[in-house]
């Protein structure tokens, strides 16, 4: 895969191994989440990879942002609740393509019936590096959440310069930016799928006012605020981008259950996560 290829169909892992390890830095190379968005991609999936519309599709969230040079379709194995392994078709981290987003993978293929024979799991099984190449992610494996669930908070984390402009991808995956004025630091959330609203559109201020973050002050004090702005928005992934007016140390981001929807429909359960520091 050249640097500039988001996505793969090569169903074979053609990764050297290089003998990296799967913990270094106090950092493991896992996955955090596997979720059964979709049993029937539409056809805006054609545009991902050819032939992705009718097949499932299945975002997965790393510990750590995955080198696209050791991305292939084949690196990765799904297996059913009857032992049956899925057909892998692509494996992509669109729509997922801005700075610090690239923990996102997007599996494409046929993984067996939502209600006869769902996925059950999913393996790495090709030598998938993190992107500063001091981790091998081959051998992490995770559940799968089923189709009829809805997307939680999976990781967050402080985003050390919120100003980025990505170069990967269409410019549709392009998220809006949190404003210039009175933002001294913004947190990234990774949800389990793409969320929107009921309606499809995109959060508002009453969504971003339902937000919260748990900050910690210079003396040890804890407070609750909300974010200032609501950022990385309009490009259809997995992340928000939560803009603060505050420097306090964030600690945990929490969001009620029932506001947001994936692509299958499903509303979100309460759900929360703490924030982790930039490496």
């Amino acid at each position: 895969m050249r640097a500039q290829d988001v996505s793969s169909r090569e169903l074979e892992d053609t990764t050297p191994n290089l003998g990296l390890p799967s913990s270094a830095g106090g950092q493991d190379a896992e996955l955090l989440s596997a979720f059964h968005g979709l049993e029937a991609l539409p056809r805006v999936a054609n545009l991902i990879c050819r032939g992705s519309r009718g097949k499932d599709g299945m975002p997965v969230v790393f510990s750590a942002e995955v080198d696209l040079e050791t991305l292939q379709a084949g690196d990765f194995r799904v297996v059913t609740k009857s032992g049956q392994i899925g057909t892998m078709h692509c494996a992509s981290v669109l729509p997922a393509t801005d700075p610090g987003e690239l923990r996102t993978v997007l599996l494409i293929g046929d993984f067996g019936n939502a209600s006869e024979d769902p996925p059950v799991q999913v393996e790495v099984i090709g030598h998938l590096h993190s992107i500063d190449g001091t981790l091998d992610f081959r051998g992490a494996t995770v559940a799968v959440t089923p189709l009829e669930d809805g997307p939680s908070m999976i990781f967050a984390e402080v985003v050390e310069d919120w100003t980025l402009v990505g170069n990967l991808g269409p410019r549709r995956t392009r998220g809006s930016l949190c404003p210039s004025d009175n933002i001294v630091q913004a947190i990234r959330v990774t949800w389990a799928g793409g969320v929107t609203l009921a309606n499809g559109k995109e959060p508002g201020d009453a969504e971003r006012d339902l937000y919260r973050i748990i900050v910690e002050a210079e003396d040890g004090s804890q407070r609750i605020v909300t974010p200032a702005a609501l950022a990385d928005l309009g490009d259809g992934d997995n992340n928000h981008m939560l803009c603060l007016d505050t420097k306090d140390r964030s600690i945990s981001v929490s969001f009620p259950a029932g506001i947001f929807t994936d692509p299958n429909d499903d509303l979100n359960p309460e759900t929360s996560v703490l924030v982790s520091k930039p490496n």
